[in-house]
């Protein structure tokens, strides 16, 4: 938690250091308060987008007080918040004295259209990220986009407020504002080139490919001869980037670990086929490799050991990260009392059902599951229509606020759930999620 509130503190603190510079440095100036204002929206939206890198760096020091998920929401919003910032911009110029030709005249300096081009690519950027999927663009090539206008939007910005803004002749200034650029860039190229050209020297392989139903399926890695399974906790995910060959595509996706850290010698991930990309899954064979980069996230009750009591929501395929801890429960002999609520449409889509009646009958831990089908068939006595308010009081008999919550799975099951436990009178901090989509 301190760590956590300490990276927050350095954020602002990077954020506000051009705004502290001005002020002890250039005190006086000739131009209005909105004119300043102006000016000033524009040094943090700019200081905002370099951070931009950092935040999506997949570093495990800035996401393990967080949790993977959270940083790129959060990367997400101070994406819009910046491009904010950056249209206030001219329009508090133009306001504040500047006059409003400032906004439409086509006879200006180069370093005056770089701006408006980053204004323009800026907004670009943030609208396909918003939108990349009703817009149906592909992930991948979303990526590619994303990966391009991103460094020019900083290039562009850089060169623009380097030559128009007097504030920034000051020589710490300038200092400031060239390592702020430059470390960005630096981050990129890592993240984007160095790290995955790292990774693909050093790639797992695939010994196994297991159906588990109809369109999921359970890939089994081992690490590169010679060197140990990287290590992680129960409920945590990775990403991989397969090379199968065979014409198949190579993209980086990142997928829940589905075995146990127990699992010395091997890593495996269970993947429903879902896209165009996990459509071609059940193809994968053993010996082919993949480019793994782990473990993130903290969805994993062995970050809570002050919880005795918990219960697993879990819709579809979002029993990946939950089997993994039960697992590990399993092998590490655990007695806690767990509760696994466990909705899909119809039988035939329930993943590990044979093993968690095991789980269930062994003991270890003290599991109880109920599986709830939207669709069940003429046979099925059990339980029927979704996980709603009641069956959640029902099956925890009256205790529920006195339970820790685990919920994963499509972000329907994932907001109605939070909504009932809420008005049940559960506290946040006794609710965890894992959210599937960080771009939702």
């Amino acid at each position: 938690m301190l760590r956590g509130v300490s990276y927050i503190v350095v954020y602002i603190a990077v954020i506000v250091i051009p705004l502290v510079l001005i002020a002890l440095l250039s005190p006086y100036s000739n131009h209005t308060f909105i004119y300043e204002m102006g000016k000033s929206f524009a040094l943090i939206g700019f200081v905002i987008l370099t951070l931009q890198v950092i935040l999506a760096g997949r570093f495990k020091w800035t996401e393990r007080p967080f949790g993977l998920d959270i940083v790129i929401r959060y990367h997400k919003y101070m994406a819009m918040f910046a491009m904010l910032l950056l249209l206030l911009h001219p329009l508090l110029l133009a306001f504040g004295g500047a006059g409003w030709q400032l906004l439409i005249a086509t006879d200006v300096p180069l370093y005056i259209w770089a701006g408006k081009a980053a204004l323009f690519i800026v907004f670009l950027n943030v609208f396909l990220s918003l939108f990349q999927i009703p817009l149906r663009l592909k992930f991948e090539w979303w990526r590619i986009i994303h990966d391009i206008l991103a460094p020019s939007i900083l290039v562009m910005a850089f060169f623009h407020s380097f030559f128009v803004g007097r504030d920034i002749q000051i020589a710490s200034i300038q200092l400031f504002w060239v390592s702020i650029l430059g470390l960005a860039l630096i981050i990129f190229v890592y993240q984007r080139f160095l790290r995955p050209w790292r990774l693909r020297r050093h790639p797992y392989r695939v010994i196994d490919v297991q159906q588990e139903t109809k369109n999921v399926w359970t890939v089994k890695l081992i690490p590169p001869e010679g060197e140990i399974r990287y290590a992680y906790l129960p409920g945590q995910f990775h990403f991989l980037t397969f090379c199968r060959g065979r014409n198949l595509p190579a993209e980086e996706h990142h997928w829940t670990i589905s075995s146990s850290p127990t699992e010395k010698d091997y890593v495996s991930s269970t993947i429903k086929e879902l896209g165009d990309f996990t459509s071609t899954i059940g193809q994968t064979k053993p010996g082919d490799t993949a480019a793994v980069d782990a473990p993130f996230g903290r969805f994993s009750y062995v970050l809570h050991p002050e919880e005795r009591d918990l219960v697993f929501i879990v819709g579809g395929i979002g029993i990946t990260p939950v089997m993994s801890m039960l697992r590990h429960m399993r092998d590490t002999r655990a007695t806690l009392p767990v509760l696994l609520m466990y909705a899909n449409g119809n039988e035939n889509e329930i993943v590990f059902r044979k093993e968690l009646s095991e789980i269930e009958a062994g003991g270890y831990p003290q599991l109880r599951v109920i599986h709830v089908l939207s669709k069940p068939g003429e046979s099925w006595a059990g339980e029927t229509g979704y996980i709603d308010r009641e069956k959640i009081e029902r099956f925890c008999e009256g205790n529920v606020k006195d339970r820790a919550f685990y919920i994963c799975g499509p972000p329907g099951l994932l907001e109605a759930t939070i909504k009932n436990l809420r008005a049940l009178g559960v506290a946040d901090d006794r609710i965890h999620t894992e959210i599937f989509s960080f771009l939702k």
